[in-house]
């Protein structure tokens, strides 16, 4: 795991794109302050870049740095989860421009899972988290989902948990509105 980390993070830092497993599926990451890492996504997953993708941190300490106040419903939300979730906050800040959606919104998941955790920590800043398919195709469960379209089109695939088989959670996504309004758009 710690090679995978190290070498993971170095592709990161050149604005390459990795396939890495995270708390829910496997996704695609790239460096969430890098306009261009950001592009190679979209071009990857032949995505409009109009749909905004999330992006994972190790600590919820870090939020300040990217999002211009955090609600403070977000901190009970974060502490009371029992299962991987999602916030859409409003007023994202240094991030990279084409990662936020049309409102300026940004979708943060703070990691529990040791590997996506522990990249975090170590690169020291947000990364892209998408789900590693073809926009329009079905996310894959396990890496055996995964397309030779995708695997070769990142610069690093991640070796650890390639063979883990455990069901898939996707998270629970709930956006915060300005206004203090609550969306809760998964469960």
């Amino acid at each position: 795991m710690i090679d995978d980390i190290k070498r993971a993070v170095e592709v990161l830092q050149q604005g390459g794109l990795i396939l890495y497993p995270t708390d829910t599926i496997w996704g695609i990451g790239c460096d969430a302050t890098n306009v261009e890492a950001v592009k190679k996504v979209y071009r990857l997953k032949r995505r409009e870049d109009s749909q905004s993708m999330l992006v994972l941190l190790d600590k919820d300490a870090k939020l300040n740095s990217y999002v211009t106040e955090v609600p403070e419903l977000a901190w009970d939300l974060i502490d009371l989860s029992t299962k991987p979730t999602t916030i859409i906050y409003p007023n994202a800040k240094n991030l990279a421009e084409n990662l936020l959606a049309t409102d300026k919104s940004i979708g943060i998941r703070i990691s529990k899972e040791e590997f996506s955790q522990k990249l975090c920590e170590r690169f020291k800043k947000p990364i892209v988290s998408t789900s590693a398919n073809i926009s329009g195709e079905p996310a894959p469960a396990h890496f055996a989902d995964i397309t030779a379209d995708i695997i070769n089109g990142v610069d690093y695939v991640v070796g650890f948990r390639q063979d883990d088989n455990c069901k898939a959670v996707p998270s629970s996504i709930i956006k915060l509105e300005v206004n203090g309004q609550v969306k809760v758009i998964r469960e």
